[in-house]
């Protein structure tokens, strides 16, 4: 069985209680304003107050975004929300079978802005509750997920789509903000971003919080139980709960804090990663249709078109582009003890989009659809090992979706899986190494460090400690 110290992330001790106080809020399993068994109704209910539809249209059907005619790129009349450009990558010594480099095309979305992914926390009956939103994205497979009390780009709350204002956004930003828990700029999606942040906050109320349509106050223990469903509790929330500060459980590590540093240093200088952007008009290998630009193999991803209603939202009714992956995602962690302290296996993961060549990433981090067609030598390490697993080492699952905002239907399915010496050896492959859930912790604490996907098992885990007890 899966030791509960994997359980127990960490970071450096706080001057104040509030890790005992998220500790507190992490045991507790029901809320003062909502009990768990009663979320499900209410989540359906907050569904049938507002009109939703999300319908797949032509890229000429939508309102204020045209290719441009010098370089086919997608744009937004205003200047402003995002673009969907094209983007050169060449990286040597690149792994499965591509060669001594690999050198690919593709689609990316620039978007400049930091955007705002914060979460409001208040205690009640000495309890900490964190105001969470039913936010509908219309990438989400089922539009309403449990999002941030804020999730807003910069052109949101500053209302450039001239929408209605975003609501306890002046908890996050200006002189009247709260007391600050977390705050750290954390990266995107690197395959499909290029170079994305947005800020995580999660921010102490000061005096009386009206509560709106939409949104309810819930502890920590019950979100982390409705962490293990399927298709709730939506990336933003995910990524900014793994900023928490959580009490020290500090243990012994393969890898001292000092090396760990070291190794990340060493992995981003060994990689060569030579990154240009491109005219999305002129991509070798992708071709455009009336509604999709797709990869000529049928691999990847595609470029889609859609027109929303969601009558909760600041806007009611838009059209957008969204990326749409082809298959379902695969996201996991390997675990072993080492000298009875648990660790998890990560892989510092090279993706076009990063600030900075390499971030660590989940041990598995693919689409195996992708990969299909190459032979078991070539393919990415340690993928068969989960795909293969039994039941009885699997010790968390669940298939969540990644940021509805800008993909269509992209799911994983995230797993946390024990393994042995024969799959994962102590001293693994290069470009991977062995880490605590603790020193994780820590490295969360700074930003572009560990990869959404990373922070969104570590986040897994902490749901784990809490159903564990």
């Amino acid at each position: 069985m899966l030791s509960e110290s994997l359980l127990a992330v960490a970071q450096p001790r706080a001057a104040d209680n509030t890790c005992d106080r998220i500790g507190l809020s992490a045991a507790t399993a029901d809320g003062r304003h909502l009990r768990t068994s009663d979320f499900g109704d209410w989540l359906a209910g907050r569904g049938r107050a507002n009109e939703f539809r999300v319908d797949r249209v032509p890229f000429a059907a939508l309102d204020g975004w045209a290719f441009d005619e010098a370089t086919g790129n997608l744009v937004h009349r205003s200047g402003r929300f995002f673009t969907v450009e094209g983007l050169h990558v060449t990286e040597l010594d690149a792994p499965y079978g591509d060669g001594p480099y690999a050198d690919w095309h593709q689609p990316i979305i620039k978007q400049p802005e930091v955007g705002i992914l914060g979460i409001l926390v208040k205690e009640f009956d000495g309890v900490l509750h964190f105001l969470m939103q039913a936010k509908m994205e219309p990438g989400n497979p089922n539009l309403l997920q449990l999002s941030p009390t804020v999730q807003a780009t910069r052109s949101n709350y500053t209302k450039a789509h001239h929408g209605a204002d975003v609501k306890y956004i002046e908890h996050f930003v200006g002189p009247t903000r709260g007391h600050i828990i977390a705050d750290v700029l954390q990266s995107e999606h690197g395959s499909w971003f290029y170079r994305k942040s947005n800020r995580n906050m999660i921010v102490e109320a000061v005096g009386d919080v009206p509560l709106h349509d939409d949104f309810c106050w819930l502890t920590l223990g019950q979100i982390s139980t409705l962490m293990h469903q399927d298709n709730v509790v939506n990336m933003d929330s995910r990524t900014v709960l793994s900023c928490l500060p959580y009490a020290d459980t500090r243990s012994r590590a393969l890898l001292s804090d000092t090396q760990l540093l070291s190794w990340i240093t060493e992995e981003r200088s060994r990689h060569d990663v030579r990154v240009e952007r491109v005219p999305l008009g002129s991509l070798p290998g992708w071709r455009r249709g009336e509604s999709t630009i797709e990869h000529e193999a049928g691999r990847y991803f595609k470029v889609v078109a859609v027109a929303v209603q969601a009558g909760s939202r600041e806007v009611t009714g838009w059209t957008q582009p969204l990326f749409e992956p082809v298959g379902l995602g695969v996201t996991a962690f390997l675990t072993r003890a080492f000298d009875g302290v648990p660790h998890v296996l990560v892989h510092a993961r090279v993706e076009a989009g990063f600030l900075d060549t390499i971030e660590l990433g989940p041990t598995v981090q693919y689409t195996p659809g992708n990969y299909a067609h190459l032979d078991e030598k070539n393919r990415p390490l340690f993928l068969d090992t989960v795909l293969r697993a039994p039941s009885d080492r699997i010790r968390y699952e669940a298939v969540h979706s990644e940021e509805g905002g800008r993909f269509l239907n992209a799911e994983s399915r995230y797993l946390i899986v024990d393994t042995d010496e024969t799959e994962a050896p102590q001293d693994p492959p290069s470009g991977y190494a062995w880490v605590t859930p603790a020193q994780l912790t820590s490295l969360v604490r700074h930003g572009h460090y560990v990869n959404v996907q990373g922070r969104t098992l570590l986040a897994c885990l902490n749901a784990m400690a809490v159903n564990s007890r």
